[in-house]
């Protein structure tokens, strides 16, 4: 089959790599029939390919058709239609069955100290091939695909991969609740989804920051207020927009693509030219994380405020303003998103023929798998408008 495999930093090619097998009696192949470019597959690109083999396929927001299913998989059949969540979890363990899901103790990292296998996503979650392909092997398929109905696109229910589950996830750790005033910090994405969705539960006003034109027309069509923050200083910003109090929730989505952090990023992209052994030690020991939409966070939101933090992060990441955090009684909440924990909330959203989630007007590039390569690269570099793109193998 043909795959999209990361070959160096900064470089991925589309190879033909063998075919999945059914390996398990829990296993699943399913044939791709839409997978789409998630902001951390950026962090693979050009950051963390000390974690990384060459030919490693990529890949964690994938949906298809099931072709194969091994013997313990009985609620999915060969035809059904199915969203694959991006963490691989049992359903049945101590963590999952308290919801937990991307800490399952079934495909648990031990090795490496991480929680839930994740498809696509380096060797310390696993190294499990991903979706970027034509077809995909599926551990713990008795429990992880999302059976969903034959009408509507594609671009209907992939998102319940990672995008919309992750997005609902920020908001309800945001305990956003009807009449909050909501801060959100980057429009990507998740930034996107999670103004919208914090809108949805009740938000009274949803405020967004992001300095890239396209992204902050994008939130403006959807109902949010958005701030350049090439333009202004966002916290104060904020703060004039709530009478000097700030906001009741801020949900950071940007992670370790944050812009503004020169030292720290100067430091990740040093870090990444060191020998592996020597690079992943740094990643985990070092204080090179980039600060700068956190810091924006934290000067954000308002006293006894909640920050909900569900931007990626690949390293330490020091100085936290502790003082400042612990006068203000700030809450934080923050972890890989428990995919199925939240599909039946939002499952129902997506079934009618409105769209209350505005999941329709979220996908700005299609392209066959062949072209990823060029979509990795104007999404990297926010070229042509590109804010998410949709893969068909």
């Amino acid at each position: 089959m043909r795959a999209l495999t990361w070959q160096g930093t900064g470089k991925v090619s589309v190879e033909t790599v063998p075919d999945p097998k059914i390996q398990e009696p829990t296993d699943a192949i399913i044939r791709i029939t839409s997978t789409a470019i998630c902001g951390s597959d950026l962090h693979l690109y050009d950051v963390l390919g000390m974690y990384l083999d060459k030919g490693d396929v990529l890949g964690h927001e994938p949906m298809g058709i099931v072709e194969e299913v091994g013997p313990e998989v009985t609620h999915i059949k060969p035809g059904d239609r199915v969203v694959i969540p991006f963490n691989i979890s049992c359903g049945h363990c101590w963590m999952c069955t308290r919801g937990f899901y991307a800490q399952c103790e079934t495909t648990q990292v031990i090795g490496q100290g991480k929680g839930a296998a994740l498809f696509g996503y380096t060797k310390l979650y696993g190294q499990v091939p991903g979706g970027q392909a034509e077809f995909l092997r599926v551990p713990q398929a008795q429990f992880g695909p999302i059976k969903v109905p034959d009408h509507h696109p594609d671009e209907r229910w992939l998102f319940l991969s990672d995008v919309l589950t992750t997005s609902w996830q920020a908001a309800k750790y945001a305990d956003v609740e009807p009449g909050d005033t909501v801060f959100v910090t980057g429009l990507g994405p998740i930034g996107q989804m999670s103004a919208r969705i914090a809108r949805h539960l009740g938000a009274e006003r949803v405020i967004a920051s992001d300095s890239v034109p396209e992204r902050l027309e994008m939130a403006r069509r959807n109902g949010i207020e958005v701030l350049d923050d090439s333009d202004v200083d966002v916290p104060a910003a904020v703060y004039e927009l709530t009478k000097g109090r700030g906001a009741d929730r801020v949900i950071e989505t940007v992670g370790m693509e944050a812009h503004g952090s020169p030292i720290q990023s100067a430091a990740v992209k040093a870090a990444g030219m060191l020998p592996d052994p020597l690079a992943r030690k740094a990643v985990e020991t070092a204080g090179i994380d980039r600060m700068a939409a956190l810091t924006t966070a934290f000067a954000a939101v308002r006293r006894a405020g909640t920050v909900s933090i569900i931007g990626v992060y690949g390293g330490n990441a020091d100085p936290m303003p502790m003082m400042d955090l612990f006068d203000k009684g700030v809450t934080m909440r923050m972890g890989q998103a428990h995919v199925k924990r939240w599909v039946d909330d939002i499952l129902p959203l997506l079934s009618g023929d409105d769209d209350p989630l505005g999941v329709n007007d979220l996908v700005t590039h299609r392209l066959p798998l062949a072209e990823a390569p060029h979509a990795y690269d104007i999404f990297k570099k926010k070229e042509d408008g590109c804010i998410k793109v949709v893969l068909k193998p």
